[in-house]
């Protein structure tokens, strides 16, 4: 009796689930991605070897950049519009409430509290131009002090993280330390850059 041959066929793959689950991946991706701020000054931070992270939530961010001018940040739209209010009463700068809208969204910000003002009053564009002079953190005005302090009076669960550049002047990071102990703040962090450098020898 002779074989039966049994008709042979190309096999197939039915794409459609793998193609699902690329968009399903996808649309996962675009939802939960959280993009970093666009922060005033783009600092270059010194190497380290340490893998202490910083908390995601209630963080003053001081920055230092290049030019040894000092930056003052702090995470939460509630915290930053309350902490404004503060300020300005101590200053007696009173602030409108789109002007506290602006100041809600900043990420960090470079200007004296005599400055603020119309600093917010401006365009977005023309706030990114505008070269600001820093916050003030030498003995006779020390603003950074008072913008630290305030930030702690409205929201006590914070941590000060100091974050700069790895050409800046020694002397002004002692300062912003110094104005933190003076403040009786003794823990902080120093944010670095988990990139190994090569070394200048």
């Amino acid at each position: 009796m002779p074989k039966v041959k049994v008709k042979r066929t190309k096999p197939t793959l039915d794409m459609t689930p793998m193609v699902d689950l690329a968009f399903l991946l996808v649309t996962f991706f675009m939802l939960t991605t959280k993009f970093a701020p666009e922060e005033a000054v783009v600092v270059d931070t010194p190497s380290s070897v340490s893998e202490i992270k910083l908390p995601d939530t209630n963080i003053i961010t001081i920055t230092v950049d290049k030019d040894n001018r000092v930056f003052f940040g702090v995470d939460g739209q509630g915290t930053k519009e309350s902490l404004l209010d503060k300020m300005g009463s101590k200053y007696g700068v009173s602030f409108t409430e789109e002007e506290r809208k602006t100041f809600s969204l900043l990420t960090n910000f470079g200007v004296p509290v005599n400055q603020l003002k119309s600093y917010l009053s401006m365009e977005p564009t023309a706030r990114k131009e505008v070269n600001q002079p820093g916050i003030p953190v030498d003995s006779a005005r020390n603003e950074l002090g008072d913008w630290v302090h305030q930030t702690r009076l409205t929201n006590q669960k914070v941590v000060v993280a100091i974050k700069g550049d790895v050409d800046v002047d020694y002397t002004i990071v002692q300062k912003v330390i110094q104005t933190l102990q003076d403040r009786k703040i003794n823990r902080f962090n120093l944010v670095t850059d988990m990139e190994n450098r090569p070394t200048n020898l």
